[in-house]
């Protein structure tokens, strides 16, 4: 599976490009480059409260955006309101990982006593940073 710090919006929905209609708006479904973890589609979900127009992302489907605008002319900034929400959501479930390791390898050094080998390992496995 590609990296989370991979995911970010690589273009429409094909079978649903947006379309003017007579309501006074234009759906528009996001496609994300893969398909997200359901924990980052809730993490996504809960990060985008604030938005508006709101936007939402299946957290069964995990792949597309689903938003709207009411001004065609709105399109560009609120994709950019989006993809800022994309970045944080990527960076806060990749620290909420971090921290779940962490939490594991405390669990582990327990196991085997905070000063012997094994619990020095596990510090260090659980402190290695992968990032580029």
């Amino acid at each position: 599976m590609d990296d989370i710090s991979d995911i970010r919006i690589v273009g429409i929905d094909e079978k649903r490009p947006p379309r003017v209609r007579k309501e006074p708006y234009i759906d528009l479904f996001f496609r994300l480059s893969h398909q997200a973890p359901k924990k980052w589609c809730e993490d996504f979900n809960k990060l985008t409260k604030d938005l508006v127009p709101p936007v939402k992302i299946n957290e069964n489907e995990g792949i597309f955006i689903d938003a709207y605008v009411r001004d065609m002319n709105h399109i560009p900034t609120h994709l950019d309101k989006i993809k800022q929400k994309i970045t944080a959501c990527n960076e806060q479930y990749l620290e909420n990982n971090r921290q779940r390791e962490l939490a594991e390898a405390a669990k582990n050094t327990s196991h085997y006593g905070a000063v012997g080998e094994q619990g020095k390992l596990n510090m260090i496995v659980a402190a290695l940073s992968y990032d580029d």
